[in-house]
């Protein structure tokens, strides 16, 4: 299968956003039935007014900054950080007195926070008797040992052909 690059950035943004949106352009990279990832560029006073939606979605600041809002909650954000806007909660966002380019990741479908505890080390019992400890709950798990393992890749980079190492 060849390789899909998906062109975005300077050129293929749009104005994007919902209803009330101002100073916002976006391109949207990909979306199907498990989500979607969009580009977002804000201009100095660019705002995403006031809005719910139906899923989970992250927005990552990638350039400048702004000011999120979530729930009437409202902090300040820059690139190299995230913001959760969770399902059916009230959430915008704006930069102030800069630019501002942010990504957003929106997942599709019912949020599996139940599973979210083997993320963090424990084993939330989804594998029957094993996975949970004397009082019913979530088992304890040490770091695992071994190596991956997994299909050959074929022959390591070669950097005298240009390749990077």
């Amino acid at each position: 299968m060849p390789i899909e690059i998906r062109r975005f950035g300077v050129g293929q943004r749009r104005p994007d956003g919902p209803p009330g949106t101002t100073g916002v352009t976006g391109q949207v990279i990909h979306s199907d039935a498990r989500g979607m990832i969009s580009e977002l560029a804000f201009a100095p006073n660019g705002r995403i007014e006031l809005h719910t939606n139906p899923n989970t979605s992250w927005f990552i600041v990638i350039e400048g900054g702004g000011w999120v809002i979530v729930g009437g909650e409202r902090l300040r954000i820059a690139a190299g950080e995230a913001a959760l806007w969770p399902p059916d909660v009230p959430h915008g966002a704006w930069a102030d007195r800069g630019h501002m380019r942010a990504f957003t990741v929106e997942f599709a479908g019912v949020d599996d926070t139940a599973f979210r505890g083997i993320l963090d080390g424990r084993l939330a019992g989804v594998l029957g008797p094993g996975g949970s400890d004397e009082s019913g709950g979530p088992r304890r798990v040490s770091r695992g040992e071994g190596t991956f393992s997994g299909p050959d890749h074929g022959p390591p980079p070669d950097p005298a052909a240009g390749e990077p190492h």
